[in-house]
This record gives structure tokens, C-alpha cells and sequence, in this order.
């Protein structure tokens, strides 16, 4: 099965910081230890790949991610009740134009927090996606 969102919940990703419901990340340090994070930023890129803009490049995702790139994402809307997992592939993008799109392409509210655009692009590649105890896209 290919890894492809459907859809709905492409918008429900990409609505989820307006909604109220940004996706919740987590990541391991180098010592195996969970950490979380809500990224606001969070948006689909592509039909197997989504994006995040992070407004200061020194923080711990980057660490995190540059040395163990594996990330589980969890999406929770308990208006709609749509939920999902993700689990991915994280990795910072230098190239300017996909980080012009990363960040262009992020909430308003977002943007106008890194207006000096300072921040940094990162993809997560989609490995599984995972709605009601199903695995509904995986690129396995």
C-alpha cells in the first residue's frame, strides 16, 4: 500500500493549528529518551510528506531528529473526531526553494511569529499512517 492522505485528512491537517488541534510530535535523544512537541507549522507538503517550519534553528528537534530521524506525529480533532498517527522520517531542508514553499505554505499565524523568516524547513517523510487501529497508507 502507497503512502497517499486522503483527502479529508489532508484538510484536517492542514486546518489543525486554526482548528485548534495542532499535531502533537515526538522524537528520541541520542540516549533513547521521548520527547514531545507541538508544532503549529505542521502542514502537508505532498501526498507522502509533511511539512513543519520551525522558528528557531537551535532547538532540539533538529538535535533530536538529525540523529535518530524516526518521529511518531498524533493528530486529534475532538470536535470531528478525527484522529490518526503518523509515523515518519524527519529532515531538515536547506534548499531554498522547498524551504520558501515550507514556510510559505505554513499558517498565517505561524509566519507572522517568523517574519524575519529565521527558522528552518523540515520534511517528514511518511512511513505508516494509522486511523482506528488500521494502518490506512504505509510505503512498507
Amino acid at each position: 500500500m502507497a503512502v497517499a492522505l486522503p483527502d479529508d485528512l489532508k484538510a484536517a491537517i492542514d486546518s489543525s493549528r486554526a482548528d485548534g488541534f495542532p499535531i502533537l510530535w515526538a522524537s528520541v535523544d541520542e540516549s533513547g529518551q521521548p520527547t514531545i512537541a507541538i508544532y503549529g507549522s505542521t502542514h502537508v507538503h505532498s501526498d507522502h510528506e509533511l511539512a513543519i517550519w520551525l522558528r528557531t534553528e537551535g532547538r532540539g528537534f533538529l538535535s533530536r531528529t538529525g540523529k535518530n530521524a524516526k518521529v511518531f506525529g498524533w493528530y486529534r480533532n475532538t470536535n470531528t473526531n478525527v484522529a490518526c498517527q503518523i509515523v515518519g522520517e524527519a529532515h531538515r531542508v536547506d534548499d531554498p526553494v522547498v524551504r520558501d514553499r515550507v514556510f510559505n505554505e505554513s499558517p498565517e499565524a505561524e509566519r507572522k511569529m517568523d517574519e524575519a523568516k529565521a527558522g528552518v524547513a523540515v520534511i517528514v517523510e511518511i512511513v505508516r499512517v494509522i486511523q482506528r487501529g488500521q494502518v490506512v497508507a504505509s510505503r512498507d
